[in-house]
């Protein structure tokens, strides 16, 4: 199969109608292992292109930037131009008090670093890795216009954990009247069980036409059904080791949702994770899922997920499971 192309919001650019997040690449638990090494981000890389992916996400803290130096090598032996790379800024990178956030100082030190490790010119979209209430907005818009028109960035986007939709219009509005490059792309965390940004959030996503590339598709794991209600977690689960992610997500409603998810996965022949995959694709806000994986056994299993279709009924029994309510 072969991952289809989707607009990416306004931008005129196309990406893969699923995106791949690169989170694990050069992470280290606590242990100290590695949870994806360069060979094995390769191997990743080399899956997803041959399926017909394109856009790779990434961060400058991933793996304290090792995620970006493997993109980077592995681009080397590819044209650029063939693939959509996205990066973001926000969290600490130094001690000292200008390391972190969107001051302009720690804006421009971490784009050249970005670039740097990325082995590339630019990156078609920067995002703002979350929201900073310490910088003034024209202060930070100025100077990722600054970017833009310096073409070290093609595009900007803005990533979040909290809906902040008004955050995101005062900066467009104020970008529309300077003339500096608003924000075109919003990534918030949105699934089957996160419906945080349903109402407010997406709603401006829509009326300023704002594509919305969401993280965490599968809840953290939740949605790939290792979970039952009433039974306790797999010793080697997120939920087994994470008393707060337990007490988030094994909750009754989001139990409702996940059974919903299950039924409908028996009825299409499917997992649990591609059904949760497919409702995101089908969604008509949704631009790109950013999918991730360990091992390139998982990340096919993610991109079959494209080749599932859903009925109206199915999109809609999934859609109502749980509304409007924060796992």
């Amino acid at each position: 199969m072969s991952l289809a192309m989707v607009p990416l919001g306004r931008t005129g650019t196309t990406v893969s109608e699923l995106a791949f997040g690169t989170w694990r690449f050069g992470r280290q638990a606590d242990d100290g292992e590695v949870e994806v090494g360069r060979d094995r981000a390769h191997e990743l890389l080399d899956a997803y292109a041959a399926a017909g992916g394109n856009f790779i996400d990434t961060a400058d803290m991933y793996g304290d930037g090792a995620s970006e130096t493997y993109i980077g090598e592995w681009l080397e032996a590819r044209d650029r131009e063939d693939f959509v790379v996205a990066s973001k800024v926000f969290w600490p990178t130094r001690e000292d008090a200008n390391g972190r956030g969107l001051n302009r100082k720690h804006l421009r030190r971490q784009m050249d670093r970005i670039l740097d490790r990325l082995g590339t010119d630019y990156v078609d979209l920067l995002y703002i890795h979350r929201w900073d209430d310490e910088t003034p907005v024209e202060e930070f818009m100025r100077t990722l216009d600054g970017f833009v028109r310096d073409g070290k960035v093609n595009y900007l986007g803005t990533s979040t954990l909290e809906p902040n939709a008004w955050k995101v219009v005062k900066a467009n509005e104020l970008a529309d009247k300077r003339g500096y490059e608003p924000f075109k792309i919003a990534q918030p965390r949105y699934n089957a069980v996160n419906r945080e940004i349903e109402g407010n959030y997406l709603d401006m996503c829509a009326d300023y036409d704002i594509g919305v590339v969401p993280w965490s598709p599968l809840a953290g794991g939740f949605l790939t059904g290792k979970y039952a209600r009433d039974e306790r977690p797999p010793a080697d689960s997120r939920a087994a080791n994470d008393q707060r992610f337990a007490d988030s997500y094994l909750t009754p409603s989001n139990f409702d949702a996940l059974e919903v998810i299950e039924e409908v996965a028996e009825a299409v022949g499917a997992s649990p994770a591609q059904v949760s995959l497919a409702w995101l694709m089908h969604h008509p806000q949704v631009t790109a899922p950013i999918i991730g994986a360990r091992t390139v056994d998982q990340l096919g299993e993610n991109v079959v997920a494209a080749d599932i279709e859903l009925t109206n009924e199915q999109f809609k029994r999934i859609s109502t499971a749980k509304r409007h309510l924060s796992a």
